[in-house]
């Protein structure tokens, strides 16, 4: 990890999100640069590399290209094909699966048409397909849904190896992610002025929560990562760090702030007189554990310590069982 991380501390991370489709991510202070490496390579992977499902191809009764025009049906077939590409669904598992569209005998043909496996969800079962006037019970349609990454363009040689060739090919976009931006703002610790903070927005179709599309990104670059520092692993104790340790050090320095906390008695349960309080808190003694730790040499040059001071801390001490600021525990008094 970069240096600067020992002087600014781990980066803050914090995800708001609206819904499960969107969600914001921001993170910093991050040293000079890294919002936008970091914010570059994030992008790229949400678009590029998150499994998704789409559909890849059509079988329509008749049909033999996308440019052909079906009897009774109002769309034609590269119509149909625009349509299917938007279709909003979840695939659950890897195998690819053939599902029936009936045509009907008139009106539109949405997605809660489908008839679809337990396997595949309908994400938005209004999203229309095709609208028909007076079609055939004869004709058939079928699609091909598969589960996938990133974005498929057909070539001549897939339609070559198309073992079906009634099947229609579909250049088909993968990714749940449908728009990401991100933005490096300048932040500030300290006198450090020269700092970065990435504030990514993410909107996904809904087959993959923008949240866990976020984990997931960084999980694949992480991976990726770790081909180049797998074994021997080099680090520079001088200009790189590690964030584990920062987290641990702050950890230890928040357990040993609560501990002096916990340990903090205030002075006025001893019972001194005003005058006796006030000259003990304005030279800035405001717990038995720093009274206990001050010597008496000290307190009396205090301003408004005096003999009859002197005298009320001695009494007081010894009742409270502490004898010479030293606690020391006695079996007549109560402590």
């Amino acid at each position: 990890m970069h240096i600067l991380h020992d002087t600014i501390g781990v980066p803050k991370l914090k995800i708001d999100k609206t819904g499960k489709n969107f969600a914001t991510l921001t993170v910093g202070p991050l040293p000079s640069g890294y919002g936008m490496t970091i914010g570059n390579a994030l992008r790229r992977v949400l678009l590029s590399s998150l499994p998704g499902t789409a559909v890849t191809a059509v079988k329509i009764t008749g049909a033999t290209h996308e440019y052909s025009a079906i009897d009774g049906v109002i769309d034609s077939v590269l119509d149909i094909i625009l349509n299917l590409r938007t279709l909003k669904l979840r695939k659950h598992s890897k195998n690819v699966e053939i599902v029936d569209v009936p045509f009907v005998k008139k009106g539109e043909v949405t997605a809660k048409d489908l008839k679809v496996s337990s396997d595949i969800e309908i994400l938005d079962p209004a999203q229309v397909i095709t609208t028909c006037d007076g079609a055939s019970p004869k004709i058939k349609m079928q699609i091909r849904v598969e589960r996938g990454v990133g974005y498929k363009i057909i070539t001549n040689e897939d339609s070559v190896e198309e073992a079906d060739p009634e099947f229609i090919l579909i250049d088909s976009n993968f990714s749940p992610v449908k728009k990401v931006k991100y933005e490096v703002v300048p932040a500030r610790v300290a006198d450090q002025t020269n700092l970065d903070q990435l504030k990514l927005e993410i909107e996904t179709d809904g087959s993959l929560e923008a949240e866990s599309s976020i984990k997931l990104a960084s999980g694949i670059l992480e991976s990726y990562f770790k081909l180049f520092n797998a074994e021997d692993a080099y680090t520079d104790e001088d200009f790189t760090t590690s964030f584990s340790a920062i987290k641990e050090r702050e950890e230890a320095e928040k357990a040993a702030s609560a501990a002096v906390e916990e340990s903090f008695t205030p002075i006025d349960i001893l019972g001194f007189s005003q005058r006796t309080l006030n000259a003990l808190v304005n030279g800035g003694i405001t717990s038995v554990e720093e009274l206990l730790k001050t010597p008496m040499s000290q307190l009396s040059q205090l301003r408004g310590f005096g003999q009859k001071a002197k005298t009320e801390l001695e009494e007081v001490l010894r009742e409270r069982g502490y004898t010479n600021n030293v606690a020391v525990p006695t079996t007549n008094k109560e402590q």
